[in-house]
Protein backbone atom coordinates (compact mmCIF):
# COMPACT_ATOMS: atom_id res chain seq x y z
CA UNK A 1 0.00 0.00 0.00
CA UNK A 2 1.34 3.66 -0.80
CA UNK A 3 2.26 5.81 2.10
CA UNK A 4 1.46 9.32 3.16
CA UNK A 5 4.40 10.83 1.00
CA UNK A 6 2.52 8.91 -1.65
CA UNK A 7 -1.06 10.65 -1.42
CA UNK A 8 0.85 13.74 -0.15
CA UNK A 9 2.84 14.44 -3.64
CA UNK A 10 -0.49 13.67 -5.43
CA UNK A 11 -1.71 16.46 -3.22
CA UNK A 12 1.07 18.78 -3.44
CA UNK A 13 1.96 18.82 -7.34
CA UNK A 14 -0.44 21.57 -8.06
CA UNK A 15 1.52 23.89 -5.92
CA UNK A 16 4.59 22.01 -7.66
CA UNK A 17 3.40 23.03 -11.19
CA UNK A 18 2.22 26.57 -10.12
CA UNK A 19 5.87 26.93 -9.35
CA UNK A 20 7.35 25.30 -12.79
CA UNK A 21 5.06 27.81 -14.82
CA UNK A 22 6.26 30.87 -12.79
CA UNK A 23 10.08 30.25 -13.31
CA UNK A 24 9.77 28.47 -16.60
CA UNK A 25 8.81 29.58 -19.94
CA UNK A 26 5.31 28.99 -21.45
CA UNK A 27 6.62 25.72 -23.56
CA UNK A 28 9.19 24.09 -20.95
CA UNK A 29 7.10 24.67 -17.88
CA UNK A 30 4.14 22.39 -19.61
CA UNK A 31 6.81 19.61 -20.83
CA UNK A 32 8.33 19.65 -17.12
CA UNK A 33 4.82 19.83 -15.08
CA UNK A 34 3.81 16.53 -17.95
CA UNK A 35 7.17 15.17 -17.43
CA UNK A 36 8.63 15.14 -14.24
CA UNK A 37 4.72 14.06 -13.11
CA UNK A 38 5.08 11.08 -15.04
CA UNK A 39 8.42 10.30 -13.79
CA UNK A 40 8.41 11.41 -10.46
CA UNK A 41 5.04 10.90 -8.88
CA UNK A 42 3.63 7.33 -7.25
CA UNK A 43 2.25 4.91 -9.68
CA UNK A 44 -1.17 2.55 -8.45
CA UNK A 45 -1.62 5.60 -5.84
CA UNK A 46 -4.89 7.28 -6.91
CA UNK A 47 -7.75 9.63 -5.29
CA UNK A 48 -11.07 7.88 -5.82
CA UNK A 49 -13.11 10.69 -5.96
CA UNK A 50 -17.47 10.20 -6.83
CA UNK A 51 -18.35 11.50 -10.45
CA UNK A 52 -14.40 11.99 -11.78
CA UNK A 53 -11.92 10.08 -13.05
CA UNK A 54 -9.39 8.79 -10.78
CA UNK A 55 -6.83 11.43 -9.80
CA UNK A 56 -3.58 9.82 -10.38
CA UNK A 57 0.10 10.78 -11.91
CA UNK A 58 -1.18 11.28 -15.28
CA UNK A 59 -4.54 13.05 -14.65
CA UNK A 60 -3.06 15.55 -12.06
CA UNK A 61 -0.43 17.02 -14.27
CA UNK A 62 -2.26 17.07 -17.61
CA UNK A 63 -5.30 19.02 -15.92
CA UNK A 64 -2.92 21.00 -14.08
CA UNK A 65 -0.81 21.72 -17.03
CA UNK A 66 -3.98 23.28 -19.23
CA UNK A 67 -5.44 25.36 -16.29
CA UNK A 68 -2.06 27.18 -15.91
CA UNK A 69 -1.93 27.58 -19.08
CA UNK A 70 -5.49 29.10 -19.47
CA UNK A 71 -5.95 30.25 -15.97
CA UNK A 72 -2.30 31.35 -14.90
CA UNK A 73 -0.93 32.65 -18.08
CA UNK A 74 -3.82 33.84 -19.80
CA UNK A 75 -3.22 31.79 -23.12
CA UNK A 76 -5.76 30.60 -25.32
CA UNK A 77 -5.95 26.34 -25.96
CA UNK A 78 -8.36 26.00 -29.03
CA UNK A 79 -10.57 22.51 -28.92
CA UNK A 80 -11.20 22.05 -32.25
CA UNK A 81 -8.21 21.35 -34.68
CA UNK A 82 -8.02 22.99 -38.06
CA UNK A 83 -8.36 19.94 -40.04
CA UNK A 84 -11.51 18.90 -40.39
CA UNK A 85 -10.59 15.18 -40.13
CA UNK A 86 -8.71 15.63 -36.43
CA UNK A 87 -12.36 17.08 -35.54
CA UNK A 88 -14.50 14.10 -36.78
CA UNK A 89 -12.02 12.07 -34.59
CA UNK A 90 -11.77 14.21 -31.52
CA UNK A 91 -15.95 14.34 -31.28
CA UNK A 92 -15.66 10.79 -32.26
CA UNK A 93 -12.81 10.02 -29.06
CA UNK A 94 -15.43 12.01 -26.76
CA UNK A 95 -18.55 10.66 -27.89
CA UNK A 96 -18.26 6.95 -28.31
CA UNK A 97 -18.31 6.43 -24.95
CA UNK A 98 -21.58 7.16 -24.77
CA UNK A 99 -23.10 4.04 -26.56
CA UNK A 100 -20.75 1.75 -24.91
CA UNK A 101 -22.64 3.17 -21.43
CA UNK A 102 -25.82 3.04 -22.92
CA UNK A 103 -25.53 -0.50 -23.68
CA UNK A 104 -24.09 -1.73 -20.55
CA UNK A 105 -26.12 -0.91 -18.04
CA UNK A 106 -27.14 -4.80 -17.39
CA UNK A 107 -25.19 -5.96 -14.06
CA UNK A 108 -23.30 -9.37 -14.72
CA UNK A 109 -24.19 -11.94 -12.23
CA UNK A 110 -21.64 -14.73 -11.66
CA UNK A 111 -23.70 -17.87 -9.91
CA UNK A 112 -23.35 -21.70 -9.38
CA UNK A 113 -26.03 -24.22 -8.66
CA UNK A 114 -25.61 -26.63 -5.06
CA UNK A 115 -25.02 -29.59 -6.53
CA UNK A 116 -28.56 -30.92 -7.67
CA UNK A 117 -30.24 -28.85 -4.95
CA UNK A 118 -32.14 -26.12 -7.19
CA UNK A 119 -30.28 -23.55 -4.83
CA UNK A 120 -28.43 -20.95 -6.59
CA UNK A 121 -25.55 -19.33 -4.98
CA UNK A 122 -24.37 -15.74 -6.30
CA UNK A 123 -20.86 -15.70 -6.23
CA UNK A 124 -20.11 -12.43 -7.48
CA UNK A 125 -21.39 -9.51 -9.28
CA UNK A 126 -20.33 -6.54 -11.48
CA UNK A 127 -22.83 -3.80 -11.81
CA UNK A 128 -23.84 -2.01 -14.93
CA UNK A 129 -23.33 1.48 -15.83
CA UNK A 130 -25.18 3.84 -14.88
CA UNK A 131 -25.90 7.44 -16.93
CA UNK A 132 -24.46 9.20 -14.00
CA UNK A 133 -20.92 7.23 -14.99
CA UNK A 134 -21.23 8.57 -18.39
CA UNK A 135 -19.59 12.19 -17.18
CA UNK A 136 -17.05 10.38 -15.36
CA UNK A 137 -15.68 8.25 -18.80
CA UNK A 138 -16.37 11.58 -20.66
CA UNK A 139 -14.46 13.80 -18.43
CA UNK A 140 -11.59 10.85 -18.33
CA UNK A 141 -11.59 11.08 -22.47
CA UNK A 142 -11.46 15.10 -21.85
CA UNK A 143 -8.27 15.12 -19.78
CA UNK A 144 -6.87 12.32 -21.69
CA UNK A 145 -6.68 14.55 -24.83
CA UNK A 146 -5.30 17.75 -22.46
CA UNK A 147 -1.83 16.91 -23.44
CA UNK A 148 -2.66 16.59 -27.06
CA UNK A 149 -4.61 20.12 -27.25
CA UNK A 150 -1.85 21.92 -25.58
CA UNK A 151 1.16 20.60 -27.66
CA UNK A 152 -1.13 20.83 -31.20
CA UNK A 153 -0.91 25.07 -29.47
CA UNK A 154 2.16 25.35 -28.21
CA UNK A 155 4.69 22.82 -29.11
CA UNK A 156 4.36 22.65 -32.73
CA UNK A 157 6.86 25.50 -33.83
CA UNK A 158 10.49 24.32 -34.68
CA UNK A 159 11.61 25.98 -31.34
CA UNK A 160 9.09 24.42 -29.09
CA UNK A 161 10.04 20.76 -31.00
CA UNK A 162 13.68 21.73 -29.84
CA UNK A 163 12.83 22.61 -26.32
CA UNK A 164 10.38 19.13 -26.41
CA UNK A 165 13.97 16.94 -27.59
CA UNK A 166 16.05 18.96 -24.77
CA UNK A 167 13.41 18.36 -22.18
CA UNK A 168 13.11 14.45 -23.28
CA UNK A 169 17.11 14.10 -23.13
CA UNK A 170 17.64 16.17 -19.36
CA UNK A 171 14.36 14.09 -18.24
CA UNK A 172 16.34 11.16 -19.11
CA UNK A 173 19.71 11.16 -18.26
CA UNK A 174 18.40 12.80 -14.85
CA UNK A 175 16.13 9.42 -14.55
CA UNK A 176 19.27 7.46 -15.17
CA UNK A 177 20.93 8.16 -12.06
CA UNK A 178 17.99 6.61 -10.07
CA UNK A 179 18.21 3.62 -12.94
CA UNK A 180 21.58 3.01 -12.46
CA UNK A 181 20.88 2.41 -8.83
CA UNK A 182 18.21 -0.17 -9.38
CA UNK A 183 20.13 -1.95 -11.64
CA UNK A 184 23.04 -2.29 -9.21
CA UNK A 185 20.97 -3.15 -5.57
CA UNK A 186 17.68 -3.85 -7.51
CA UNK A 187 14.28 -2.09 -7.90
CA UNK A 188 14.14 -0.60 -4.23
CA UNK A 189 13.60 3.19 -5.03
CA UNK A 190 10.22 3.12 -5.24
CA UNK A 191 9.75 0.95 -1.61
CA UNK A 192 12.33 3.97 0.15
CA UNK A 193 10.49 6.39 -1.41
CA UNK A 194 6.25 5.71 -1.15
CA UNK A 195 6.60 2.42 0.71
CA UNK A 196 5.35 -0.50 -1.61
CA UNK A 197 6.41 -2.39 -4.60
CA UNK A 198 4.67 -1.67 -7.19
CA UNK A 199 4.63 -4.70 -9.56
CA UNK A 200 5.86 -8.56 -9.55
CA UNK A 201 9.37 -8.65 -8.85
CA UNK A 202 10.15 -11.64 -10.21
CA UNK A 203 9.08 -9.42 -13.59
CA UNK A 204 12.49 -7.11 -12.50
CA UNK A 205 15.12 -10.21 -13.02
CA UNK A 206 16.94 -10.90 -16.16
CA UNK A 207 19.86 -12.16 -17.32
CA UNK A 208 21.26 -12.66 -13.74
CA UNK A 209 20.28 -8.96 -13.03
CA UNK A 210 17.75 -6.20 -12.19
CA UNK A 211 15.82 -4.10 -14.66
CA UNK A 212 14.83 -0.81 -13.20
CA UNK A 213 11.28 1.29 -13.01
CA UNK A 214 12.03 3.93 -10.47
CA UNK A 215 8.81 5.31 -9.96
CA UNK A 216 6.91 3.43 -13.07
CA UNK A 217 4.80 0.75 -13.38
CA UNK A 218 6.80 -1.23 -15.20
CA UNK A 219 10.52 -1.90 -16.40
CA UNK A 220 9.20 -2.22 -19.98
CA UNK A 221 7.68 1.22 -19.46
CA UNK A 222 11.17 2.65 -18.32
CA UNK A 223 12.92 1.15 -21.26
CA UNK A 224 10.86 2.57 -23.49
CA UNK A 225 11.29 6.01 -22.23
CA UNK A 226 15.07 5.47 -21.90
CA UNK A 227 14.33 4.90 -26.19
CA UNK A 228 12.23 7.85 -25.76
CA UNK A 229 15.56 9.92 -24.72
CA UNK A 230 18.11 7.88 -26.76
CA UNK A 231 16.17 9.02 -29.94
CA UNK A 232 15.98 12.76 -29.09
CA UNK A 233 19.77 12.58 -27.75
CA UNK A 234 20.24 10.82 -31.89
CA UNK A 235 18.62 13.99 -33.45
CA UNK A 236 20.61 16.36 -31.62
CA UNK A 237 23.81 14.30 -33.20
CA UNK A 238 22.61 14.43 -36.53
CA UNK A 239 22.37 17.99 -36.26
CA UNK A 240 25.54 19.06 -34.36
CA UNK A 241 28.98 20.13 -35.50
CA UNK A 242 31.94 20.32 -34.20
CA UNK A 243 32.93 20.29 -30.45
CA UNK A 244 29.10 20.14 -29.67
CA UNK A 245 28.94 16.62 -31.63
CA UNK A 246 31.98 15.55 -29.29
CA UNK A 247 29.51 16.20 -26.56
CA UNK A 248 26.61 15.03 -27.87
CA UNK A 249 27.57 11.97 -29.15
CA UNK A 250 28.99 10.97 -25.51
CA UNK A 251 25.29 11.46 -24.20
CA UNK A 252 24.04 9.41 -26.92
CA UNK A 253 26.34 6.44 -26.24
CA UNK A 254 25.72 6.68 -22.69
CA UNK A 255 22.20 6.37 -23.39
CA UNK A 256 22.88 3.43 -25.58
CA UNK A 257 24.83 1.62 -23.02
CA UNK A 258 22.28 2.44 -20.31
CA UNK A 259 19.41 0.88 -22.51
CA UNK A 260 21.26 -2.42 -22.64
CA UNK A 261 21.47 -2.39 -19.22
CA UNK A 262 17.34 -2.26 -18.63
CA UNK A 263 17.50 -5.67 -20.36
CA UNK A 264 14.65 -4.86 -22.68
CA UNK A 265 14.12 -7.05 -25.51
CA UNK A 266 11.53 -4.28 -26.98
CA UNK A 267 13.13 -1.18 -25.92
CA UNK A 268 16.38 -2.85 -27.54
CA UNK A 269 14.43 -3.67 -31.10
CA UNK A 270 13.50 -0.28 -31.25
CA UNK A 271 16.77 1.26 -30.78
CA UNK A 272 18.34 -0.81 -33.48
CA UNK A 273 16.08 -0.35 -36.46
CA UNK A 274 15.50 3.69 -35.20
CA UNK A 275 18.33 4.84 -34.58
CA UNK A 276 20.10 4.54 -37.89
CA UNK A 277 17.19 5.89 -39.86
CA UNK A 278 17.11 8.86 -38.06
CA UNK A 279 21.09 9.60 -38.38
CA UNK A 280 21.21 8.93 -42.09
CA UNK A 281 17.79 8.74 -43.75
CA UNK A 282 16.02 11.82 -44.92
CA UNK A 283 12.77 13.03 -43.72
CA UNK A 284 10.56 11.56 -45.96
CA UNK A 285 11.73 8.00 -45.18
CA UNK A 286 11.36 8.41 -41.46
CA UNK A 287 7.69 9.48 -42.07
CA UNK A 288 7.38 6.53 -44.54
CA UNK A 289 8.65 4.10 -40.73
CA UNK A 290 6.23 5.65 -39.13
CA UNK A 291 3.24 5.50 -41.48
CA UNK A 292 4.04 1.77 -41.69
CA UNK A 293 4.24 0.98 -38.55
CA UNK A 294 1.07 3.53 -37.47
CA UNK A 295 -1.06 1.26 -40.27
CA UNK A 296 0.01 -2.08 -38.71
CA UNK A 297 -1.14 -0.61 -35.03
CA UNK A 298 -4.19 0.79 -36.25
CA UNK A 299 -5.12 -2.51 -38.22
CA UNK A 300 -3.62 -5.45 -35.68
CA UNK A 301 -6.89 -5.93 -34.05
CA UNK A 302 -8.25 -6.96 -37.90
CA UNK A 303 -5.50 -9.36 -38.71
CA UNK A 304 -5.65 -11.21 -34.93
CA UNK A 305 -9.79 -11.51 -35.27
CA UNK A 306 -8.96 -13.14 -38.81
CA UNK A 307 -6.48 -15.55 -37.23
CA UNK A 308 -3.49 -13.70 -39.88
CA UNK A 309 -1.27 -12.95 -37.72
CA UNK A 310 1.71 -15.90 -37.37
CA UNK A 311 1.82 -16.47 -33.44
CA UNK A 312 3.47 -19.45 -32.93
CA UNK A 313 6.08 -18.84 -35.55
CA UNK A 314 6.68 -15.32 -33.51
CA UNK A 315 7.37 -17.27 -30.34
CA UNK A 316 8.96 -20.27 -31.88
CA UNK A 317 11.91 -17.05 -32.97
CA UNK A 318 11.75 -15.74 -29.63
CA UNK A 319 12.91 -19.14 -28.33
CA UNK A 320 15.56 -18.88 -30.35
CA UNK A 321 16.89 -15.99 -28.68
CA UNK A 322 15.03 -16.59 -25.01
CA UNK A 323 13.05 -19.13 -23.55
CA UNK A 324 11.92 -16.58 -20.97
CA UNK A 325 11.07 -13.82 -23.72
CA UNK A 326 9.04 -16.65 -25.61
CA UNK A 327 6.88 -17.48 -22.58
CA UNK A 328 6.26 -14.01 -21.50
CA UNK A 329 5.20 -13.42 -25.00
CA UNK A 330 3.38 -17.07 -25.72
CA UNK A 331 1.35 -15.72 -22.40
CA UNK A 332 0.24 -12.51 -24.14
CA UNK A 333 -0.97 -13.95 -27.42
CA UNK A 334 -2.78 -16.42 -25.11
CA UNK A 335 -4.40 -13.93 -23.04
CA UNK A 336 -5.58 -12.19 -26.15
CA UNK A 337 -7.30 -14.72 -27.78
CA UNK A 338 -9.50 -14.49 -24.51
CA UNK A 339 -9.97 -11.44 -24.33
CA UNK A 340 -11.01 -11.22 -28.59
CA UNK A 341 -13.30 -14.04 -27.21
CA UNK A 342 -15.13 -11.39 -24.94
CA UNK A 343 -14.70 -8.76 -27.24
CA UNK A 344 -16.57 -10.31 -30.16
CA UNK A 345 -19.55 -10.67 -28.16
CA UNK A 346 -20.02 -6.49 -27.96
CA UNK A 347 -17.52 -5.70 -30.97
CA UNK A 348 -19.00 -2.25 -31.78
CA UNK A 349 -19.25 -0.59 -28.32
CA UNK A 350 -17.65 -2.69 -25.91
CA UNK A 351 -18.10 -4.20 -22.32
CA UNK A 352 -17.44 -0.73 -20.67
CA UNK A 353 -15.16 -0.14 -17.67
CA UNK A 354 -14.64 -1.63 -14.13
CA UNK A 355 -13.51 -5.10 -15.42
CA UNK A 356 -16.42 -5.98 -17.79
CA UNK A 357 -13.94 -6.67 -20.52
CA UNK A 358 -11.97 -9.09 -18.37
CA UNK A 359 -12.48 -13.07 -18.79
CA UNK A 360 -13.76 -14.55 -15.72
CA UNK A 361 -14.42 -17.81 -14.59
CA UNK A 362 -18.21 -18.59 -14.97
CA UNK A 363 -18.68 -19.82 -11.73
CA UNK A 364 -16.45 -18.70 -9.38
CA UNK A 365 -15.92 -15.07 -11.24
CA UNK A 366 -12.49 -15.11 -10.48
CA UNK A 367 -10.33 -13.26 -13.31
CA UNK A 368 -8.35 -15.65 -15.74
CA UNK A 369 -7.24 -13.09 -18.21
CA UNK A 370 -5.11 -10.32 -17.85
CA UNK A 371 -4.75 -7.87 -20.64
CA UNK A 372 -1.38 -6.40 -21.30
CA UNK A 373 -1.94 -4.33 -24.54
CA UNK A 374 -3.40 -0.91 -24.88
CA UNK A 375 -5.42 -2.32 -27.88
CA UNK A 376 -6.90 -5.32 -26.47
CA UNK A 377 -7.88 -3.26 -23.62
CA UNK A 378 -9.61 -0.01 -25.15
CA UNK A 379 -10.86 -3.03 -27.87
CA UNK A 380 -12.62 -4.81 -24.83
CA UNK A 381 -13.97 -1.62 -23.39
CA UNK A 382 -15.09 0.63 -25.96
CA UNK A 383 -14.80 -1.46 -28.91
CA UNK A 384 -14.18 -0.16 -32.82
CA UNK A 385 -16.19 2.95 -32.23
CA UNK A 386 -13.41 3.79 -29.23
CA UNK A 387 -10.58 1.94 -30.77
CA UNK A 388 -10.88 3.92 -34.18
CA UNK A 389 -11.13 7.07 -31.99
CA UNK A 390 -8.18 6.42 -29.97
CA UNK A 391 -6.00 5.25 -32.87
CA UNK A 392 -6.99 7.65 -35.74
CA UNK A 393 -6.00 10.84 -33.09
CA UNK A 394 -2.56 9.13 -32.48
CA UNK A 395 -1.98 8.35 -35.95
CA UNK A 396 -3.74 10.58 -38.47
CA UNK A 397 -1.29 13.70 -37.57
CA UNK A 398 1.27 11.09 -39.47
CA UNK A 399 -0.83 11.04 -42.48
CA UNK A 400 -1.42 14.64 -42.34
CA UNK A 401 2.04 15.84 -41.87
CA UNK A 402 3.45 12.86 -44.90
CA UNK A 403 0.87 14.90 -47.37
CA UNK A 404 2.05 18.12 -45.87
CA UNK A 405 6.08 17.22 -46.41
CA UNK A 406 6.19 16.16 -49.99
CA UNK A 407 5.22 19.49 -50.68
CA UNK A 408 7.73 21.31 -48.70
CA UNK A 409 11.41 21.73 -49.44
CA UNK A 410 13.31 19.49 -47.06
CA UNK A 411 15.50 21.81 -45.95
CA UNK A 412 12.91 24.41 -45.20
CA UNK A 413 11.35 21.58 -42.07
CA UNK A 414 12.43 21.08 -38.56
CA UNK A 415 15.03 19.11 -37.94
CA UNK A 416 13.31 17.44 -34.81
CA UNK A 417 10.46 16.26 -36.66
CA UNK A 418 12.15 12.90 -36.80
CA UNK A 419 12.85 12.05 -33.56
CA UNK A 420 9.41 13.40 -32.09
CA UNK A 421 7.39 10.99 -35.30
CA UNK A 422 9.83 7.67 -34.42
CA UNK A 423 8.69 8.05 -30.66
CA UNK A 424 5.34 8.02 -31.46
CA UNK A 425 5.86 4.97 -34.23
CA UNK A 426 7.67 2.81 -31.48
CA UNK A 427 4.66 4.03 -28.90
CA UNK A 428 2.05 2.67 -31.09
CA UNK A 429 3.78 -0.63 -31.77
CA UNK A 430 4.82 -1.30 -28.09
CA UNK A 431 1.29 -0.56 -27.27
CA UNK A 432 0.35 -4.15 -29.18
CA UNK A 433 2.26 -5.63 -25.96
CA UNK A 434 1.80 -3.27 -23.70
CA UNK A 435 -0.42 -0.21 -22.20
CA UNK A 436 2.12 2.52 -22.32
CA UNK A 437 -0.19 4.86 -23.81
CA UNK A 438 1.22 8.22 -21.82
CA UNK A 439 0.57 11.87 -21.21
CA UNK A 440 3.75 12.23 -23.46
CA UNK A 441 2.53 10.04 -26.28
CA UNK A 442 -0.48 12.30 -26.47
CA UNK A 443 2.05 15.27 -26.27
CA UNK A 444 4.01 14.01 -29.36
CA UNK A 445 0.87 13.28 -31.89
CA UNK A 446 -0.36 16.96 -30.89
CA UNK A 447 2.61 18.42 -31.73
CA UNK A 448 2.86 16.45 -35.09
CA UNK A 449 -0.61 17.91 -36.05
CA UNK A 450 0.26 21.29 -35.29
CA UNK A 451 3.05 21.40 -37.40
CA UNK A 452 1.04 19.53 -40.00
CA UNK A 453 -1.54 22.05 -39.99
CA UNK A 454 1.59 24.97 -40.10
CA UNK A 455 2.30 23.30 -42.99
CA UNK A 456 -0.82 23.21 -44.40
CA UNK A 457 -2.34 27.01 -43.50
CA UNK A 458 0.31 29.21 -43.60
CA UNK A 459 -1.65 32.11 -44.91
CA UNK A 460 -2.99 31.88 -41.78
CA UNK A 461 -0.15 31.70 -39.60
CA UNK A 462 1.22 34.89 -41.84
CA UNK A 463 -2.06 36.75 -40.59
CA UNK A 464 -1.78 35.80 -37.35
CA UNK A 465 1.92 36.88 -37.03
CA UNK A 466 1.30 40.15 -38.94
CA UNK A 467 -1.32 40.96 -36.40
CA UNK A 468 1.18 40.51 -33.52
CA UNK A 469 3.56 42.41 -35.58
CA UNK A 470 0.81 44.90 -35.19
CA UNK A 471 0.66 45.02 -32.12
CA UNK A 472 4.14 45.13 -31.34
CA UNK A 473 4.71 48.50 -33.45
CA UNK A 474 1.71 50.34 -31.61
CA UNK A 475 3.09 49.21 -28.07
CA UNK A 476 0.58 46.26 -27.24
CA UNK A 477 2.27 43.59 -26.08
CA UNK A 478 5.35 42.63 -27.81
CA UNK A 479 4.72 39.59 -30.48
CA UNK A 480 7.18 37.53 -28.77
CA UNK A 481 5.10 37.00 -26.05
CA UNK A 482 1.99 36.18 -28.09
CA UNK A 483 1.75 32.33 -28.77
CA UNK A 484 3.88 31.15 -31.20
CA UNK A 485 1.54 28.86 -33.01
CA UNK A 486 -0.96 29.87 -35.51
CA UNK A 487 -3.86 28.06 -34.16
Amino acid sequence: MPNSLAYLMLMIWPLVSVVIYRRFPLERAILWCLIAGYLLLPPVAEFDLPLVPDMDKASIPSIMAFLLCVFMMKKSVPLRPRHPVAVVLMLLFLVSVIPTVITNRDPLIFQVLAGSDPIVFITDMIPGMKMRDLGSVMINQVILMLPFLLARRYLSSTEAQKELILTLVTATLLYSLLGLVEVRLSPQVNTWVYGFFQHDFSQTIRQGGYRPLVFLEHPLWYALFIVYGLLCATALLREASGTERTRKGMVFAYLLVFLYLCKSLAAQLYAICFIPVLLWAPLRWQLRLALLLGAIAVIYPMLRNLDMIPTDAIVAYAESYSADRAQSLGYRFDNEELMLSRAAEKPIFGWGEWGRNLVRDPETAFIVSVPDGRWIIVFGSFGWLGYIAEMGLLTFPLLLLWQQVRRHDPTTLSPYLGAIVLILAATLIDMLLNATLIPLTWLCAGSILGYAERLKYPDLFQKRRALFDGKQAIGLPKAADQPRSLM
